[in-house]
């Protein structure tokens, strides 16, 4: 028996969320079983465990789309028991069980080896929102940052903070939005060279251009503020979009940026990405995120946190990185 987060749904629809102990036996069919020892808190998660359950389809279930352990056993020839892996994506804590539980069985394809220079727990204050922000570096690096600072929105969260952190250490200067004033000493710590008000971009612009001003952009909040910040790309510059926290609603009339200014607009998806690419963006944080700065992006938590950890992150009311603990 081991224990986890099961979320349960009864007659009337209603989910409730509770740390429970569950045997190995109802753990998903696959090739490696972990013992998990870090999981994290993302948005998704928050829709996972809040009331109606999200993004769930089946219960009972076990949240949490990512987790970093060790091998207890393997039935694939790539992973040996004692082995560090992580994983993140390939719709786990959704679709299938997740990281809110101290063991995990899942496919030998869903795992990537822990890069050298990276203990578990920082795999995890790392989690998916930061391979996707490093999946977003790459992706502007490939097309080619422009002579300009790097604009970062939703800067404050788990996505913005690493790509903020990434940027600064790679020597760009990063403007980073928010919308809480109180966290620009958290940003600055990061690298944020400069502190940019969400309000500036609340509203629309009737302009079809407006004065380029960036470089490149990691954007993780879409809505009205993509389609503000598209008009203000430099010339043959790239922004990066992850997800859509603001909305799916912008600007109609984006065609300008595209046309007169050969601004490239760049879909992140962490979910599906092939092995090579996750290695390759593991890799790369192992060797080019400050390792130093994780500790002011973490808070930590455990298990029996999680429900209300849920909803916060739902309210926008988490900042960086939460590191849940399965084992306290």
């Amino acid at each position: 028996m081991f224990k986890a987060l099961l979320v349960e749904k009864d007659a009337d629809g209603k989910t409730s969320a509770q740390v429970a102990e569950v045997s190995e036996d109802q753990l998903p069919e696959g090739d490696v079983t972990v013992a998990v020892e870090y999981s994290t808190v993302n948005y998704k998660d928050g829709l996972c465990i809040g009331p109606g359950g999200g993004l769930v389809r089946n219960y009972p279930h076990v949240p949490g789309i990512d987790f970093a352990g060790t091998v207890e056993t393997s039935d694939d020839a790539r992973y040996k028991p004692g082995d560090k892996v992580v994983l993140t994506g390939w719709r786990v804590g959704e679709n299938r069980w997740g990281g809110y539980a101290q063991k995990a069985r899942v496919k030998a394809d869903m795992l990537v080896p822990l890069p050298e220079g990276l203990t578990t727990h920082q795999a995890m204050a790392v989690g998916t929102a930061g391979l996707t922000a490093m999946l977003a570096v790459m992706a502007l690096e490939d097309q080619g940052i422009t002579d300009g600072p790097v604009l970062v929105t939703g800067a404050a969260g788990g996505v913005g903070s690493v790509a903020t952190a990434i940027l600064a250490n790679l020597g760009h200067q990063v403007a980073a939005v928010t919308g809480r004033p109180e966290q620009e000493d958290y940003l600055k710590s990061l690298g944020a060279s400069q502190i940019v008000a969400r309000d500036e971009y609340a509203e629309t612009s009737r302009k079809p251009l407006e004065a380029e001003v960036w470089g490149g952009c990691v954007d993780a909040v879409a809505g009205v503020m993509l389609g503000r910040v598209l008009k203000q790309m430099q010339y043959g510059s790239s922004v990066a979009a992850i997800g859509l926290a603001g909305g799916a609603a912008i600007d109609g009339a984006l065609i300008t940026p595209f046309i007169l200014r050969g601004v490239n607009l760049l879909g992140i998806d962490s979910v599906m990405q092939p092995f090579e690419n996750r290695q390759r963006a593991w890799a790369r944080i192992a060797r080019d995120l400050p390792m130093a700065k994780l500790d002011a992006m973490v808070q930590p938590a455990t298990l029996a946190e999680l429900p209300q950890l849920g909803r916060d992150i739902l309210k926008g009311q988490v900042k960086g990185r939460v590191v849940v603990d399965v084992n306290a």
